[in-house]
């Protein structure tokens, strides 16, 4: 998947006629899934293919995973009203990376939910809209600190493909967003049960982490407004920078994600994170504040090569 651009009247008109559509509608009203939907269901999918094509000669993929539990189900709402219109824009007018395809997640509790992960193909331009829009705010969670962020992590290391690393050698970008702590292991029985992946055992966070990136840079987002992140803030800053280390955002206004997430990828292809932030007017403090501990450019030592 992959084909067309949001740089393009067509898209960019549907986009500002979606984004009209959205005014004066509840969040339920935007989101109209009522249980998972087919198409989003991880379960038994194969692959997830970002290719290069004619009108993105040299796709780079970026995963956007949010956490739909709870109070973050205002996260799909902003990122639905103006979030996703500020992501490809940026992204086209600034030119951090090549012809982006985006694929968003869905992200619960494989402990308690019955759709803990939710994935829409990769796309480039307004069918992103309607995959967005199918994911299922299930607001579930349990009472246990973490919610499953290591999900989109397996199913990007296992079930995702892109010509970015196999053509170019260069890793695509994965951000996941929420407020709670970084997840214990997953359980082979969860990955049966929710992906159809037979394993032998049980897989450490710190190992499915490990595996994604050898695709993608991988970055996760603390919403400090979060309910849990507002109260134990400490402890999720603790336990997520013990296992990512610098690719940690803590981020205090949820409405300016789409711009943090394009101002690190400005930082991680080597942009000076004062100059990236700066060129968000009003949210430039946000931003900065957000990105200006992230190293500029991207890590080594991840990447086993394009393949043969």
């Amino acid at each position: 998947m992959g084909s067309g651009t949001f740089n393009s009247s067509s898209t960019r008109a549907a986009y500002g006629a979606f984004t009209a559509s959205t005014v004066g509608k509840a969040t339920h009203d935007i989101y109209t899934s009522r249980g998972m939907d087919k198409s989003l269901d991880p379960l038994g999918v194969k692959i997830r293919e970002s290719r290069d094509s004619v009108d993105n000669p040299k796709s780079t993929p970026i995963i956007v995973g949010l956490d739909v539990t709870g109070s973050m189900g205002i996260l799909a709402d902003t990122i639905a009203r103006t979030g996703l219109g500020t992501l490809f824009e940026a992204i086209y007018d600034r030119k951090p990376i090549s012809d982006p395809h985006v694929m968003f997640m869905g992200i619960g509790d494989a402990n308690c939910d019955h759709a803990p992960l939710q994935v829409s193909q990769f796309e480039a331009d307004k069918r992103i809209i309607e995959q967005l829009t199918k994911i299922y705010l299930e607001h579930g969670g349990g009472g246990n600190n973490f919610e499953s962020y290591n999900l989109p992590w397996y199913f990007a290391a296992f079930h995702t493909a892109h010509d970015s690393i196999e053509k170019r050698g260069k890793r695509g970008y994965l951000f996941t967003v929420g407020d709670e702590q970084a997840p214990e292991p997953l359980t082979k029985e969860q990955i049966k049960h929710f992906i159809g992946d037979d394993v032998e055992g049980n897989l450490s966070t710190r190992d499915v982490l490990e595996l994604a990136q050898r695709k993608y840079d991988v970055f996760h987002v603390v919403i400090k407004e979060g309910n849990h992140a507002r109260i134990h803030l400490g402890n999720v800053t603790r336990s997520w920078s013990d296992l990512i280390g610098q690719h940690l955002i803590l981020l205090d206004d949820h409405t300016k994600l789409a711009e943090t997430i394009v101002s690190a990828i400005e930082v991680a292809e080597g942009r000076d994170a004062a100059a990236s932030a700066a060129g968000w007017g009003a949210a430039s403090a946000v931003v900065h504040e957000a990105i200006k501990s992230l190293p500029k450019g991207r890590p080594s030592g991840l990447l086993e090569g394009p393949a043969a």
